[in-house]
């Protein structure tokens, strides 16, 4: 079985501006990296404006296990198989991080026959985005410091200093440090702390804003520190806009790529989806809405995560809404929920299915609260059974939900054209009548409860008094009318990733809250999570290397 770097370097690309023709974009609308990687126009992003919006398909998934769900390679095949059947499709994903790339995941190209290719380049450096925003990050933190050292005029109290350093790779060893020993000269000491560049508030001004104005007035509200009165001290207040824009002036633009079968994707963005609002940027969605029929696109993890930050924070700030939903969950991953041991898996159990479908039924039943048509593709594996599968397919049935087998990373298009059909029989005879789950004038505490005993299906959330207090503080600030972004496990509705299936009676515990006011949202972190992940025992890491040809092997 041939690995899928292997299947991804037998791919017959086509040059990018062969792809860019596709959808009606001019070799001088787009900047070549490469033969295979090309930048869109500030141009061609002004000019299409006016054209008239496609139909948005979001694709989701149930909670993630080892047991893998196959969500990106899905996506990937829906938009390959509305090529095949003549429609006019864009994919838009986001940008893989470096972090789990090294780390537990490898690659985030899709899989098998549904990839978007390069796919080493894509998984490694790209076009250089993650480092334009890692740049601007670590640029206004050395600004701040520097600002603090120079005299501090602002009076910035340094032991409220916000604002984190970041780099994109999973480093435990950088998420609590000390800086600033050595010589006078070096600064004051203080701690400081990391994150991964994917949870800083630079990517998500970066996905959120709609174009060069939009990022700069978001770069502006960002807030770096408090002073000694208590008032938030900003991006602005240190001089640090202007370079931090210079810095993202190429990366703001889209990327565009394509699949193994030379299907158009734009990939742009990336943030996390359980420690961020994991969705790829609005300017690629909105681009591929504009350029396409049809935008098929991803949200990060479960749809207990990446689904609710994409209609309550990323639709509620750009204005856009899904014409439909696919929820993708494979037997394998349901069994798993249902107590089966992974190396069990390739056996036939309907009772742990049974079992574990509760958390196929819990996403599906979330979905349908945001009044949005919802279809089920069951990503197949060889093992499945077809008492299994026919399972699954009634269940789905029952709960009014349209069901298909995709066969996406063994057939790529070919093996997803019944989910295509299925979705234009949707997209056709079936009006999405989206709304969000909360409104804005809601308080801090309730959009977290809401969130928390609706979507996760908790009893209650725990939240300590100086909690309390510091978001009593936000909404004084005038932030209590901006959505919450809720950093929690992927692997469970609950914040405890040992809990599988549909867990009830569980309460949802608030360890911290901030608010990131350039990306326009209130930070809320549960349970054990942390925004700097740390490599496993084995990492992905240890098996990648360079042959003497210069060809990538190990990459996923």
């Amino acid at each position: 079985m041939k690995s899928d770097i292997e299947i991804a370097r037998e791919a017959k690309m086509l040059p990018v501006k062969e792809i860019a023709e596709k959808l009606g974009i001019g070799e001088d609308d787009i900047e070549q990296y490469g033969k295979y990687k090309a930048k869109l126009s500030e141009e061609l992003l002004g000019r299409i404006k006016q054209n008239k919006n496609g139909k948005l398909i979001l694709v989701t998934a149930i909670n993630p296990t080892p047991a893998g769900e196959g969500k990106t390679t899905t996506t990937i095949g829906i938009g390959q198989a509305f090529a095949r059947l003549g429609k006019k499709a864009v994919i838009a994903l986001r940008e893989p991080s470096l972090g789990p790339c090294f780390g537990v995941k490898g690659g985030a190209a899709g899989g098998g026959m549904s990839q978007v290719v390069p796919m080493d380049e894509l998984n490694l450096h790209f076009t250089g985005d993650f480092h334009a925003i890692t740049s601007a990050n670590n640029l206004c933190a050395a600004m701040l410091d520097n600002h603090i050292h120079q005299g501090n005029a602002l009076r910035i109290d340094t032991r409220q200093i916000v604002i984190k350093r970041c780099v994109d790779l999973n480093d435990r060893a950088l998420r609590n440090v000390v800086i600033g020993l050595g010589e006078k000269s070096d600064g004051f000491v203080r701690e400081d702390h990391f994150t991964i560049t994917v949870a800083s508030e630079v990517m998500a001004i970066f996905c959120l804003a709609e174009d060069m104005a939009d990022l700069k007035k978001r770069l502006e509200r960002m807030i770096v520190a408090y002073d000694l009165d208590g008032n938030s001290v900003t991006a602005k207040d240190i001089g640090a806009v202007g370079a931090m824009a210079a810095l993202l002036k190429d990366a703001i633009r889209p990327n565009l790529i394509q699949t193994l079968e030379n299907t158009p994707a734009l990939v742009h963005g990336g943030p996390f989806a359980n420690i961020a609002h994991g969705c790829n940027s609005v300017r690629a969605t909105k681009a591929a809405l504009k350029l396409a029929d049809y935008c098929i696109t991803e949200a990060g993890f479960g749809a207990d995560l990446g689904a609710e930050k994409f209609f309550d924070i990323k639709c509620r700030q750009s204005g856009i809404s899904p014409d439909a939903v696919v929820l993708v969950a494979t037997v394998r991953a349901l069994k798993y929920n249902g107590g089966v041991k992974k190396e069990d898996l390739g056996k036939e159990d309907l009772d742990a299915l049974k079992r574990g479908s509760k958390n196929l039924t819990g996403h599906i039943e979330n979905l349908l609260k945001y009044k949005v048509p919802v279809h089920v593709a069951l990503n197949a594996f060889t093992g499945d059974t077809e008492a299994e599968t026919e399972y699954i397919r009634k269940l789905v049935a029952d709960m009014g939900c349209s069901f298909s087998l995709s066969r996406a990373w063994e057939l790529g298009g070919e093996g997803t054209e019944d989910t295509a059909r299925a979705l234009i029989d949707i997209l056709d005879n079936k009006k999405s009548s989206f709304r969000m789950l909360y409104e804005d004038e809601l308080d801090i505490v309730s959009k977290i409860e809401c969130i928390a005993k609706t979507i996760y299906g908790a009893a209650g959330v725990d939240i300590s008094k100086k909690v309390l207090a510091k978001i009593g503080k936000l909404e004084k600030s005038g932030f209590g009318t901006l959505p919450v972004c809720i950093a929690k496990t992927q692997y469970s509705f609950s914040d405890d990733p040992s809990l599988l299936g549909r867990p009830e009676g569980f309460r949802i515990s608030v360890k911290d809250v901030y608010v990131s006011s350039g990306a326009g949202f209130v930070v809320v972190l549960t349970g054990d999570i942390m925004t700097m992940p740390g490599l496993p025992k084995v990492p992905a890491a240890n098996s990648i290397d360079v042959d003497e040809n210069g060809m990538i092997t190990g990459l996923f």
